[in-house]
């Protein structure tokens, strides 16, 4: 099964197809997202993305996030989920105004459908 970390660094590096992928997996599973456990990494940007992506997926679940997530806290750089962002204002600014607050409020930005399909 994709555990949390694994689908925090596909996110991070824009790889979607995997992300999709790994998160559907993960889905696939069932879990109890209240349940699922901190990632064991050092790396903060992980740590946000995997808190973050948690809190979505509750949300759009109707689940609980895990208590840790309410713990962590943005990251030092703002971070867009989509490479094409780098390159079209427009988009760049419909990310920061519209991306899932779960993503926004640690700084990570994204369309506002960003895995609509959890």
């Amino acid at each position: 099964m994709a555990q949390i970390e694994q689908i925090a660094k596909a996110a991070l590096q824009r790889e979607s197809l995997l992300l999709r992928s790994l998160v559907q997996e993960f889905l696939r599973s069932e879990p109890v997202l209240a349940d699922v456990a901190t990632p064991q990494t050092n790396d903060q940007s992980v740590l946000a993305m995997s808190a973050a992506l948690i809190e979505l997926l509750a949300l759009r679940t109707d689940q609980k996030p895990p208590v840790w997530t309410a713990e962590i806290g943005p990251v030092a750089e703002p971070i867009y989920l989509l490479k094409a962002a780098a390159q079209m204002k427009r988009l760049q600014a419909l990310c920061r105004q519209e991306s899932p607050e779960p993503l926004r409020k640690r700084r990570f930005y994204a369309p506002p459908d960003y895995l609509a399909f959890a």
